[in-house]
Parts: structure tokens; sequence; C-alpha cells
């Protein structure tokens, strides 16, 4: 269906073919869609939004469907229609009309959209010849890749198909996309009613659908050049946002249900990921990319409404994309970054980086992902994590040091599973649950539960796909089953028939090229042989578990599964080839390290060897049974077709005698590929000039016949002149062109035997080459030979995108194409038809993603009824090939069963290593260490040989020696010759001459360093040690070298308390005042003024006086305190004279001392005889006998002995005391360099911290100064305002006294109040004898004059012109004299005034001057404080970095690993017994709290849920009360006004006074109203009452009219009788008719009247008009 002013367009759109967006497109009634939905879905979803005009059009034909508009689509746009070719302006003046005014019912038609298969022109083959069954793939690293439509209904895109998938029943309906060119993204509306689809290709549209219906609804055009990066609705839904992909990133904002877009601008120069509107503020937009965010506004200009972009800057922060980001509601924008941190955006800048504690990022990788819900903030890392973190905290997050990191935690996360990448999440809408759909960009649809409560859901992975492009794909040859591999390490099972997959198997490495064994190999088919990157191959065996016995009894059992049966490594690189010979005997392997190994398939793939190739191997195909001969063909990426013959297989070798694998004399056939693209151009040209030049011949033979029948011989003179005129220079032909690196062999196959058809990519694509080997010679050179095709077939349109694989069916006549722009062609063939001359008509149909969906494999069922495609883009789709017979329904694919004793096999141990060996390095590995073995074993005899010669000499030496003298042999003999010797003495004596000259500059430094180490250590020292040791035993004991004092011990520096006062002590000191005033510097001037006077009080200079009482003060304070000392002494001596009384001894009392000394005199005094003295006499008590020496002796050895013993034990004491010492010395000593340590990093803070504090004591000073000055400045301003009250009430008395005198009712008050307060210039004294006669009026006076002189100026403002200089008659000369005195006093006092207000203003000019100054001084003051406190605060963290040694004892370690104390302690924490206790009551106490708290906080989580909740439904009653306040405003005002203004409004007293006038009138007005409404009351009753009798008169008249017709027709009777006396009616019948008449009609007016009255009374406002009168009351 179409729209009316895209007729023509669209039909010439469905009128041409599509292909590639290029071909025709069949007819929709000539054949089916190729693409068969399940329209299950479709159908029930379109039932129920069909209108009964649809239905009518249901009900019409399918041509009046495509030609015309529907019956009332019609009717709605019938005034805009307009003629087939109308005229220029009236085409653009329709269009304008069609696009203002769009059918809201308008649908365009799904059929005439979407894109169809191209089919060659003139062809048997169907349309519908491939019908898209299922998909199993999905593009898991597309962007937004997974949209809700509904709970149940998910949507995501499949390269050229939009897939609707529900989630319960897992079906799928295909949505096509209309350009055929693929997919960029799609988007849902907010209240899920629309969905949108932005294409890719040359100008692709934008079609919005509708839900559930899918019709077409919408169609925004030229919106981008190539395709759409991203789109995303307004939370009204009424505006779209689209952002291009490259090259021209255009930003537009579409008014999408006109077809209309409002702006438009390019994003950015890079690659632009995403754009989204602020939900709080649709005129906001973010757009991220690679490495840039932007922020938008719709702004208007002069010009009109336009976007203005502004360019986020990073600053310090590291250029990063952003894939995530979320507008917060204030206008912030929160994104993620590449290393995981969450950056807060404020006016473009980067505000502060987020991470979490210990400077951990938010999330390990990139956040692609931020999202608002709840009041929580939710990120979506690539690490597989979800976060929930608090909104406050984010919102209101600041920087607080140089780092610009701050650090947060979460409040909740949510690990997902390991391997997991998250890349997006969507909300379901599910009531009650916080249920989550994930994007999982390793392959996985998850269904998230994130309520985080007790009964939360565990993560449950709804659906797994390969990740990212899947290499290869193999199917059964047996039954519905295919198996695919992929770079993400996974081995995939599928049920194609019953659309389900079955099971997978991880390994380490990702797959890369796989077969399905085929029956002659493995009969029952489960077998599957598999490629991997890593070189290995592994045979891996399915089964279906529900036949083992072992699994009987359990609950859940799989559909399928799969086991490893055998494992091998052929190759160094990845496998990218893999193929079964014909007959099932032989397994070839390709690799790119540029082998193919050939495994003995019977004998457990047993290694025959390898041969080398002259590329890297990209396919092998062994050839068919119509082959004679058994070869493999084998393409090379480089441009190499080898074929090799079936390689020998040796039965009866050992494989422990096999040295290599490699197969050197086998005879391989090589095609090395020469371009011969541009010679078929060449060809092509030419045969086009020829066909050109004949037909240019035989048009001029024809005009040369004419033109002789026509002129005769005129007329060949006239042809050879016009030949001459038309002859042109021939353009040459196309060079011929050879690329230099050889185009890529894609794929190939055989064609007969020796003969082989190949695709090239790059320049050589676009045809298919016949090929044909040369003959087998071993002597040629693969990398010399070039080769040329025989044959090649042109292929339409695969210039640019050639076929990268091709596949058969059964019977050989279709052949199926994959290319590399992911489409599917199909050509049909003729049997038997080596040579492809059928190779025309073909079917193409666009399926994988057109850039990066290159088909990579392609294959049928074994039946031919189904094919298989895998792409680049991770799609997997299933089509059902045209048959005649239908496909029966419910069809099942069968697992085979498992083998008998599977399940006791054991698994084969796996190779995970990618550095194992592979079979031929194994190889050669072990042949070289067989061959080191051997050389070592060789090594070993030669050392046993020289050992056992070695012992026989020693044996010879010793016998010499037993021999004797004369008879042995000298050590010189032993020289052969001693020339020998002398020079072995000299070479030796060089070389030590030699390295003593090396070893001269070492020699140097080490005694340099010697010497510098003794003046170090030795030097400075003032004793060495001694060393003291015991008599009787070992101990010894050493004293301490002492140094002599440094220079630290003689130096004493003033400390910094010292230096300057503190910033606690200065706040002391200065109280509160100036903190005070900076708090409320926002207030009023007059508490300012306050706090200023206070402040100033406190350091306003001190008067003598003060100074004087304050010296008194001291000095008394001082006495008192001398008095009080005095005192106190005069006390102490009082008691010590007490206690001194107290030990006063006896008078008899002697000193047992003195008697002592007394007795000892009398003994020892006057005999001092010497004993050789010949009067000496030897004392009794003196004399010597033997043996008293001996026991002397023996006294003094006891007490030697003693002596001894108590310097051994002294001598031990002191070594455990010193031992004690050793350790406060070692601890002095370690304490000791951490202060000098302390000290070189306090030193070098030193210079800094004190320009600080000199900054601070400055500053300080400065502000104090300020605060004194401003105080005066108000002290005089409150004096000058005195002086001006005082005169302001001098000039008030002067006129009080001036009218006193004047008194009352003189009539001349006026004109002596005018000359009193007449306005003149003053004239200066300097001037006044020049000036003396001018007068001239002054200016006029300021605001702030009196209010008596404001009232003169408001009553004299009259233009009257009166002279002041006489005196006027009758006026007392004596108040004229006083006026004209009292005008000079008046006047002296308002130059007074002036002078005075002067000042003041000056005052206040000063004070504000100052209060700045103050206001710059505090904040600089306060920064300066700031900014030394920074340095204290980094001074004392560099103290904090220093490393202190704390000694402990082994039982005070209780850090081990393993039951032993580990060497190193550098990540242990010491800490003190009491404080380890009391943490971990602490940890308890945190514990408890920490529980409550969480309970608390999961109470006070649910209460803020709610009243988001209640607040989002306060908006909406908001909103609703707005709109009625708008709506009520436009009624009563008549449009929306301002009510805050209209409140802030002043108070009119005339308004007002009005107001109550009003009020007043209208009270008034309801009592008169009452009384009317009353007195209406009762003349309706009084008209009721005069109605009835008016209607009783009427009755009575009727009576009489009656009885006066009686009367009448008597009287005429009489009258006949009696004559014409009484002819006529009466006089006074007639007056008293003509009076009730007429009354009847004034009183019908009246009631009129007073209806008319009561209904205006009973309206507001209504006038209330004066009663009408009666013609009789007007006459009276």
């Amino acid at each position: 269906m179409k729209e009316p002013d895209d007729q023509d367009t669209d039909g010439e759109k469905s009128g041409r073919s599509k292909s590639d967006g290029k071909h025709s497109l069949r007819s929709k009634s000539e054949s089916r869609s190729p693409v068969k939905e399940d329209n299950k879905f479709l159908e029930d979803a379109t039932d129920k939004t069909l209108t009964e005009g649809e239905e009518s059009e249901e009900d019409s034909d399918e041509e009046h469907l495509e030609g015309s508009l529907s019956t009332y689509q019609y009717e709605d746009l019938q005034s805009t229609t307009v003629s087939q070719q109308p005229p220029a302006p009236a085409v653009e003046e329709a269009e304008e009309e069609v696009k203002k005014k769009i059918s809201e019912s308008f649908f365009y038609d799904y059929m005439e959209l979407a894109s169809m298969p191209f089919v060659t022109q003139d062809s048997d083959i169907p349309l519908d010849l491939l019908t898209l069954v299922h998909s199993f793939g999905y593009d898991c690293r597309k962007r937004a890749n997974l949209q809700l439509l509904d709970d149940s209904i998910a949507v995501y895109i499949a390269g050229n198909q939009v897939i609707f998938l529900h989630l319960k029943t897992k079906e799928q309906v295909y949505l096509r996309s209309s350009s055929g060119e693929g997919i960029g993204i799609i988007g849902v509306h907010p209240h899920k009613t629309y969905f949108t689809v932005a294409e890719k290709g040359s100008f692709p549209n934008i079609i919005i659908y509708e839900f559930p219906s899918l019709r077409p609804y919408r169609i925004l055009r030229d919106g981008t050049e190539k395709g759409y990066a991203y789109v995303d609705f307004n939370y009204s839904g009424t505006l779209l946002a689209s952002v291009g992909s490259n090259p021209d990133y255009t930003l537009t904002i579409w008014n999408w249900k006109e077809e209309q877009p409002i702006l438009r601008t390019k994003a950015f120069s890079q690659e632009v990921f995403k754009v989204t509107f602020n939900p709080d503020n649709e005129e906001q937009l973010t757009t991220s990319g690679s490495g840039h965010i932007k922020f938008w506004e719709m702004a208007f200009t002069f010009t009109g409404l336009k976007l203005q972009g502004s360019l986020g800057r990073f600053g310090k922060t590291t250029t990063t994309d952003i894939e995530g980001y979320m507008e917060l509601p204030d206008g912030k924008v929160l994104s993620g970054s590449e290393w995981g941190n969450m950056l807060l955006w404020e006016s473009g800048l980067i505000k502060v980086e987020l991470c979490r504690g210990t400077s951990k990022s938010c999330h390990n990788g990139p956040i692609n992902q931020i999202m608002l819900y709840e009041g929580e903030v939710i990120t979506v890392g690539s690490d597989g994590f979800v976060r929930i973190w608090d909104f406050e905290t984010i919102d209101t997050a600041d920087i607080i040091d140089e780092t610009g990191l701050l650090e947060i935690e979460p409040i909740n996360e949510l690990q997902v599973d390991k391997n997991v990448k998250l890349f997006s999440m969507i909300k379901m809408s599910e009531t009650g649950n916080n249920f989550w759909l994930a994007q999982d960009a390793n392959g996985a649809i998850w269904k998230l539960d994130l309520s985080f409560s007790n009964i939360t859901q565990d993560p449950e992975c709804l659906f797994s796909f390969h990740s990212g492009a899947i290499e290869a794909v193999a199917v059964s040859p047996l039954t519905y089953l295919m198996a695919t591999t992929a770079l993400d390490c996974s081995v995939r099972i599928y049920d194609f028939a019953s659309k389900i997959p079955l099971t997978q198997m991880k390994f380490k490495q990702g797959g890369t090229a796989l077969v399905w064994v085929p029956r002659m190999v493995s009969y029952t088919g489960a077998q599957i042989i598999v490629g991997f990157e890593d070189g290995v191959v592994r045979l891996l065996e399915l089964y279906d578990p529900k036949g083992l016995t072992v699994f009987a009894g359990r609950k859940k059992i799989l559909d399928a599964d799969i086991q490893l049966k055998q494992v091998f490594k052929p190759h160094t690189a990845c496998v990218t080839a893999l193929a079964y010979e014909r007959d099932g005997e032989i397994l070839a392997t390709g690799s790119k390290d540029q082998t193919v190994f050939f495994f003995e398939v019977e004998n457990d793939y047993k290694p025959i060897g390898y041969i080398n190739t002259p590329g890297p191997v990209c396919q092998l195909t062994w050839s068919p049974f119509s082959h004679p001969e058994s070869t493999l063909l084998i393409f090379c990426e480089n441009g190499y077709i080898l074929e090799a013959p079936f390689p020998t297989i040796q039965q009866e070798v050992d494989d422990r005698d096999v040295i290599s694998y490699e197969i050197k004399d086998m005879c391989i056939k090589c095609f090395h590929f020469s371009s011969v693209k541009s010679k078929i151009l060449r060809l092509i040209e030419i045969e086009k000039r020829e066909k050109q030049k004949k037909l240019k011949e035989k048009i001029r033979e024809e005009r040369r016949n004419k033109l002789a029948a026509e002129m005769g011989e005129d007329g060949e003179k006239e042809f050879q002149k016009e030949e001459e005129e038309e002859e042109e220079e021939e353009e040459p032909l196309p060079e011929i062109f050879i690329p230099l690196t050889p185009s890529r062999i894609l794929c190939g196959f055989y064609s007969e035997p020796g003969k082989f058809w190949v695709s090239l990519g790059d320049y050589d694509s676009g045809f298919l080459y016949h090929c044909e080997f040369p003959p087998c010679d071993e002597s040629n050179n693969f990398e010399e030979q070039k080769d040329e095709p025989f044959d090649v077939r042109y292929l339409e349109n695969t210039d640019d995108n050639p076929i990268q694989t091709i596949t058969f069916n059964i019977n050989k006549i279709m052949m199926f194409c994959g290319m590399k722009n992911g489409a599917i062609r199909v050509y049909v063939l003729n049997e038997n038809d080596p040579s492809l001359t059928s190779l025309v008509n073909y079917w193409h149909f666009n399926m994988h993603d057109n850039n990066y969906g290159c088909i990579k494999s392609i294959a049928s069922s074994f039946d031919d009824r189904f094919l298989v495609t895998t792409g680049g883009d991770g799609n997997i789709f299933v089509f059902n090939i045209f048959s005649e017979f239908m496909l029966r329904k419910g069809i099942k694919a069968k697992v085979p069963s498992p083998r008998f004793g599977i399940e006791t096999e054991p698994i084969p141990e796996d190779i995970e290593d990618p550095k194992a060996y592979s079979i031929e390095n194994a190889r050669r590995k072990r042949e070289h260490d067989k061959l080191m073995k051997e050389v070592e074993e060789i090594k070993a005899r030669k050392r046993e040989q020289i050992k056992a010669l070695r012992n026989e000499f020693c044996k010879l030496l010793k016998m010499n020696e037993e021999l004797p003298k004369h008879m042995q042999f000298k050590r010189t003999d032993f020289d052969v010759d001693s020339r020998i010797r002398d020079e072995i003495n000299r070479k030796t004596a060089f070389k030590i001459q030699q390295v003593e000259k090396e070893l001269a500059w070492e020699k140097e430094k080490h005694e340099l360093g010697l010497m510098k180490l003794k003046n170090r250590f030795r030097d400075p020292l003032e004793s060495d040690t001694i060393v003291v040791h015991a008599i009787q035993s070992d101990h010894k004991i050493t004293s301490y070298r002492l140094v002599q004092p440094s220079k630290y011990s003689k130096f004493r520096r003033a400390s910094q308390s010292e230096r300057r006062p503190s910033k606690l002590d200065r706040f002391e000191k200065e109280g509160t005042g100036r903190k005070d005033s900076q708090r409320d510097a926002g207030e009023s001037v007059t508490a300012q003024e306050e706090s200023i006077i206070e402040k100033g009080k406190k350091f306003r200079p001190k008067t003598l006086s003060e100074i004087m009482v304050k010296n008194q003060i001291e000095k008394t304070r001082k006495l008192i305190l001398k008095a009080e000392r005095a005192q106190l002494k005069i006390q102490q001596r009082k008691k010590e004279w007490e206690e001194l009384y107290k030990s006063k001894p006896d008078d008899d009392f002697e000193d047992p001392k003195d008697l002592q000394a007394i007795k000892e005199a009398q003994v020892c005094m006057g005999d001092f005889n010497l004993k050789t003295a010949p009067d000496y006499k030897i004392p009794e008590h003196m004399r010597i006998n033997a043996a008293k020496k001996e026991e002397e002796l023996g006294h003094l050895d006891s007490l030697i002995k003693e002596l001894i013993v108590t310097f051994d034990a002294e001598l031990r004491l002191l070594r455990h005391q010193k031992l004690k010492l050793d350790i406060q010395m070692k601890l002095s000593d370690l304490h000791h360099v951490t202060l000098f340590q302390e000290m070189l990093l306090l030193k070098n803070f030193e210079k800094q911290e004190n320009i600080l504090q000199e900054r601070v004591n400055s500053l300080d000073k400065e502000e104090q100064y300020m605060q004194w000055k401003i105080n005066e400045t108000l002290k005089e301003m409150e004096e000058k305002k005195n002086e001006i009250a005082k005169l302001q009430e001098q000039e008030k008395a002067l006129y009080a006294g001036f009218q006193t005198a004047i008194g009352e009712n003189n009539k001349f008050a006026n004109f002596l109040m005018k000359v009193l307060k007449k306005k003149i210039k003053r004239v200066k004294k300097k001037e006044a004898e020049g000036d003396a006669d001018e007068d001239e009026e002054s200016e006029e006076s300021s605001e702030e004059e009196s209010s008596l002189e404001s009232d003169e100026d408001e009553s004299g403002s009259e233009d009257e012109v009166f002279d002041d200089s006489i005196c006027p008659s009758n006026c007392d000369v004596t108040l004229f004299e006083l006026a004209l005195q009292l005008r000079e006093k008046r006047l002296d006092i308002e130059e007074a005034l002036v002078e005075e207000k002067k000042i003041v203003d000056n005052l206040k000019k000063e004070y504000e001057t100052l209060s700045k100054k103050v206001k710059i001084v505090a904040a600089n003051l306060n920064a300066a404080e700031e900014a030394l406190e920074a340095y204290q605060r980094e001074k004392q963290q560099r103290l904090n970095e220093l490393l202190v040694v704390i000694p402990l004892k082994l039982h005070q370690i209780e850090y081990v690993v393993f039951g032993e104390i580990p060497s190193d302690l550098s990540g242990t924490l010491v800490f003190s017994n009491h404080a380890l206790r009391r943490l971990q009551e602490r940890i308890h106490e945190l514990q408890e709290e920490n529980a409550k708290q969480q309970k608390l906080n999961k109470e006070w989580r649910e209460r803020r849920k709610q009243l988001i909740r209640e607040k989002k439904e306060m908006t909406k009653a908001i909103q609703k009360m707005e709109e009625t306040v708008r709506q009520l405003m436009i009624s009563k005002f008549g449009r929306v006004v301002n009510l805050e203004a209209l409140q802030t409004l002043s108070v009119n007293t005339t308004l007002e006074e009005l107001k109550i006038r009003k009020l007043r009138k209208e009270l008034a007005n309801a009592k008169e109203m009452k009384m009317w409404e009353q007195k209406i009351a009762q003349m309706r009753w009084e008209l009721m009452m005069k109605t009835k009798e008016h209607t009783r008169k009427l009755y009575q008249m009727n009576d009489l009219c009656i009885e006066k017709k009686k009367l009448d027709s008597r009287l005429n009777t009489l009258q006949n009788q009696q004559g014409n006396a009484f002819q006529g009616p009466r006089e006074a019948d007639t007056v008293a008719r003509e009076e009730v008449t007429e009354l009847i009609q004034l009183q019908a007016e009246r009631i009129s009247a007073l209806k008319e009255e009561i209904a205006l009374l009973r309206r507001k406002g209504g006038l209330i008009l004066p009663p009408i009168q009666s013609p009789h009351e007007n006459e009276m």
C-alpha cells in the first residue's frame, strides 16, 4: 500500500527487479512469498486490529490492493489527491498537503515493501525455491540487538530478517528487510505499540511497524547514506532520533508520524555508537562513540530551531570509547569507560571519576549500559557483573583530591556466570517481579532477577548460541542432524527438522573445520571430526544417552550427548580443511602451516605422512567415484592448486623406525594460477568494438547507396566528404594487468579428471575459471610456474561479491553458492554438464548481513529436502528446498544409539596445551633426543678412557717416588722440550700483567671505597670496643663503640609551635566573629554591620585609659599573688621548724660514732714505733710463725678465688645487662634512623611550609586591620546619620515655627510659604560681587530631602511666576522679612545636609570597598589556610609512608603459611592484643549493626520504591491538575499567567478599596436581589391570581358573547320584524371589547418581561433592568 505522493516512485520500485538492491521483483500474484512464516501469531495479532474499512479492503481483490487506496483511506485523503501528471508547482503543493495530512489510520502494504528474491528472466526457477524454516543463530555482538515488545515476545535482528521470538513456545516469526541490504538497528516505542526497523543500503529507510499487527505504519526517508547505527524514541514517543553509520554519521530528529525530519546535523567525524533523548528534558540529547561523547540541545536561534552540540572534554582523563551512559534528571551525564570506571559529566567536563574501594575499577572491562531504575543506578559490564549503585551518592559526587577519583561501593551486585560478556539489558514488564533480559556477547540470552531478596532466582540461560562467525557446518548422512563449530571453542549439534538444539561441547581452542564422518567409516553416522585453531584434530561420537543403562533412574536425560573418542595433533597452525577419501580409507587434513597430513582411517587414524604445500591450505576435495583414480585436490590461498595421488600405505613398517613423516617421493601436479581477467576484459572490449564496427559499416553502406541513388556521382563525393569528417581516432584497448599480490582462492571443485573449477576473490572475482593440471614434472619449480585457465564462466554481479563456498545437491542439478555479502545464489544446471555450459539461470536472495555476514559454509541434507547456511554474522539459517513432494509434518531427526560398552570406555587424554608438539614435531623431537643420547654415551666412554689413563699415570708417579733418589725421574725429565714450559710461563706472566692492567681501575675503585668507609665509620669514633673475658669460663663482654657527639646534640632549633601560632590558637584568640560574618554574608546589611562592629571591638587599638586600667589590674593581681606566696612560705617554714624541734636530741645524748672514734684514739694514740727500730717491741698478737703464714696463704687463696668467682659472676650479670642494653641500643638506632628520615623529609617541607604560614599570618593581620577600619567607618557613618537627623529636625522646626508665625486663615500664607520654600542657587562668597543680582533656579532636590520639602514639591508643581523681592500690598512686612530670614537659614541647613550626605555617601562607598576587600582577603585567607592544611596533610602522609622497624618475638607472630613463618612479612600488620580483641568484639558489633542496617536498608528501599511509584502517580496527578489550571486560566484570563508574579505584586490601595466597595455593593445587590425575588414571587402570585381572574372573566365574556350572539340573533329577528331602528353594534359594547383586548395584551407583555428579568437575575453578573411599565402607568 502506498502513500498518494509516492505512487510514482513506489510504482517504479515495485516494477523494477531486485538483486542486491538492484534486481527486479516478481509480481506478488505470480508466486508465493519465498520466506514462509509461521503466520499463526501474525494472523491472530492482525485480526485483533482490523477495522471495518480494512475488512472491506481484505474483501477486495489483490490488484485493487496494489493499485489504489482503501475506501476509508481514500475518503480521508480525497482532498489531497492529484492527477498523474500535474504541473510542478501543483505537485509540490499537493505533496506538502499530503505530508501535512497523513491519516492516523494510514498503513503501507508489507508485501510491496519486503525485499524478494531475484530470478533471471525467462527461466523456470520458482520464486520460492528456498523457504526459510528456522534460524538457530543470534548476532550477539550487534549493538542493542535484543528488544521486548511484551513479556513473551523478544525481537532481534538476524541478517536481513527481524525475528520475533516467543520466549515460552520458542516459535519464530520473520519480518523481511525492505532494502535487501541488511538491517542496522531496531528500536521499540515507549508504549510498545510501534517498533522501528532502521535498515542499511544506499540511502536506506526507517520503517515504523505497528505491533501486534506488524503492518508498516510510517517510512522515514533520506536520513543517512549507508546505514543507521542507532535509533531512539523520546520519553513521550512523539519524536525519533537516528544516527547514521560510516561515512556521514548524520544525526536526525524526526516527527515520525508526519514522516518529516525536524533537525539534522553531523554528529561526529568518528564512529557513533548511540543517541538517546534525556527522559527528563526532551530538548536534550546525548551521543557517544569512538573516543568521544557529545551533548546536544535543541535551541531557538535567530535562524530557527537548531541542534547545538557540545563535545565532552576529557581533560586529564585518558580518552576512551564510551559505550554506555545515562542522563541524570539535573542534566548531568553518567558514562562508562573502557577500563571500567564511571565518569560523571557536568557542563561538558568530567566532574569526577567513580571507582570502587582501594582504587579498583567499577567493572573489569568496559561498561556497556547504564540505567536508572527506581532510584538506583544499574551498570552492565563486559565482566559479566550487574552492579547496583546508590543514585544520591553518584548525583552528589565530587572530587576530593588531585587524582579526580572518588571511591564508592555498590549496593548489590550479581555475577551472571563465568565467561559471560554482558552487552545490554532490557526490563521485562512482569508485575510484581524485577526480571530482566540480558544480551550476552558470548552467545546467550539470560533472564536475570535483580530483586536481591531471599527468594531471588539464579540467572537462567534461556537461549544459547555461537558467539561470532561460524566457521563450518556439517550435515548427517543419515538423518536431519547438523553440527557446527566456531571460534568460541564449542561444537554444537542441532535437530533442524524439529527446530531444536540438542547438545554442545566446549574446548580450550576454537574450531575451524568440521566434517561428518561418512557412512563408509561409521555406518551409524554417529561420528564427527573437528579441526581446531591450535592444529589439533578431535574425533567426537554422538549418541542418545537414553540408551545407556547408567542413566536409568535419573530425572532429566538429554536428547543427545557427545563424547571424545580420539585426539591427535597433525599441525602447528589452525586446521582449515578436512576430507575423507571416497572409499573412506584415508583422512586428509590441511592447515595454514602449509602442510597436508594423511591418516589411515581403518588403523585408528594411524599417521601415513604429510606433504608440504606452497601456500596455506584453504580447501581439500577428493575426486568423486566417476574418476578412475582417487586423487586429492588441494587449494592454497595464494593461487596454487595441487593434485596429490592416493598415498601409499606401508603395512609392516614399525612406527619407531620412522624418522620423519614427510612424504618426498609423491608425484604432485601443480597449477599456479595466473590472472587472466584483464585479458578477458580486453577480449570482451575487442568483441564489442567489432560489433560496433560492423554495425557502422552496415549503416555507412546504406548511406552510400542512398546518396548514390539520389545524387549519382555527386552523391559519391558527398559520401567521401562525410567519411573524412566522421573519421575518429580509436581509443586504446585496456592494458593487460596482473596484480602484484595473487588473488585469494576461495573455493573450487572437480569437473573432470585433471580438470577443476575455481573461484577467486579480490581482482579476479566475477568469473568461474576452468583449469587443467599440466603433466607432473618433479624437476619443475612451483614458484616459477605460471598457468592460465582454458575456460571461464561469467558470474553476474560478482565483481565485488565473489562466491565464497560451493556445494551441490545429490544429482548435481543445483549448485548452491554462498556469497561474500551473505546472499545465497542457486544455479540450475543440466545433468552431466561438467563444463557448466548451463550456468546462466540462477536464484539470488540476501539472507545474512551484507557487511560482515559472509557465508562461511553451506550444506544440504542427506535427502535434499533442507539447505543450511552459516555466516560470519553468527546466524544459522535452515531452508526448505522446493520440491514436488510436500514435507510431512512432525518430522524429527533420530539420534544414533550408543555403542555397546561406550559408557565403560576410557576417555582419551585431550590435548589442551596449544604449545603441545604436533605429530611431526614429536617425531623429530624423539629423533633429536635419541641422537643426543647417543652423543652423551660417546662422551661418557671417552671420559672413562681419559680417567683410566690418568689413574695409570698416577700409579707411575707413585712408583717413581718409591725408587731410590738416583733412580728417580725428575719432573723436568718429563718435559719433552724445556722451551715449551718457558713459553707457557712467559705467557702466564703476560696474562697476569694484562689482568692487572684490566683490574687497575677496579683496584683503585675499591681502595677509594675502603678509604671512604674508614672516613665514614672509623674516624668518627671516640673510643673503640674493649673486650673483657671471664677467668674461669668462655664468657666475654664488649664495650660500645663511642661515636663523637653529632651536631644535633649541640644544636637546638625553634619548633614550629614556638615560631608561629597554630590555626586552632588563632581561632581561639580571634573568636568566631570572622566565621560568623562569612557565614552570614548573604544576610542583610544590618546583620553584617552588627557582626563587624562586634568584631571590630575585639581588634581595634586600645586607648591609653584602657591600657592604664589593664596595667593597674595586672599590678594588683601580681601583688595578691606575691602576698599569697609569702603566706605559703611562712607556713612552710613553720612546719620545718616544728619538724626540726621534734628531731632535737636530749642534753645527755652522745653520738655512737663519736664514742667509737674516742675508743680507737685511746688505743692507738701515742705508739708510733717502727718495726725496724731497735727498741721496737713485738706485740703478742703480731708475733709470726709458719702455721700463721700457712693460714694467711690459705686465706689469700680463698680470697682470690672468691674475687675471681665474684668477677665472673658480675661479668655474667653485666653480660646479661649488656644484652638488654644491646636491645635498647638497637631499638634506639632504628628509632634514630626513623627520626633522621623524618628530619630530612621535614626539611624538604619546611621552606614551603614557612612560606604558606607567613602568607596566612600576613592575610590574617590584613583582615584584622581592615575589620578595624570598617568598624571606624561604621561609627563615623552613625555619627553623620545622627547629624543629618538633627539637621532634618531643625528644618522641620523651622517650617513649624514659620507656620505658627503666619497663623491660620492668612490669605498670604501660600505666597509666604512659596517665598520660604523657593529654591535658589546661592552664590559663593568669592563670586558674590559679580553675581549679586543674578538669580537661577536650583536643581531638583535629591530623593532623601525632607518630607515637608517633598510635599511642597508636590503641591507647588503649578507653573506660577511670582516676584519674591517685593512684599505684596496688604501683606505684613514683618512676616515677609521673617520668611526671607528663615529662607537663608533653610538654605544653610540644606547646604549642611548636602555636605553631610556627601560625606555619608563617601563613607558608604568606602565601606563597600572595604567590605569587598574583606571578602577577598577572607577568601584568600581561607584558601591559604586550606593550602596550609593540605600541605600539612601531605607532609603527614609522607611521614606515614616512612618505614618503621618493630622487633617481635616468635610467639608474637601469628602469620603462618602451611604451618611455617614465611620469609616475607611485608604484608603483615603489627597490632596489640588489646586492640585486636577490641576489633574482634567490634566485628560482632558491626555484624549485628550490619544486619540491622540491612534490614532497615531493605525496608527503606522498599519504602523508597513505593515513594517513587507514588511520586510517579503524584506527578501524573500534578500534570493533570496543571492542565486543569491552565485551562481555567485560559477560560478566566484568556492566557496562561504567572500566579507567583500575581501574588508577589505590591498592594494597590485603589484596587483594594474598589474591591471592598465591590464587595459591599455585591452584598447590597444580594439583599436587593432577595427583595426583588420576594417581589417577583409576590408578583407571580398576583399574576397567577390575575390570570385566574382574567380566565374567569374570559369565561364570563365567552358566556356573554354567546348570550350576545343569541341576543343579536333575537335582535336581528326583531329588527327584521320591527325595522332598521337598531341596526349596527352598540358603541358601549365595542369600547368594552377593545379595553379587554388591550388589557390582555398588556398582561401578556408584562408576563414575558418578568420571565426575562427572572432569567437575567438567575445568571451570574446579569443586569437588573427596570420593570416594564404599562402605558397606563407611563401616562400617570
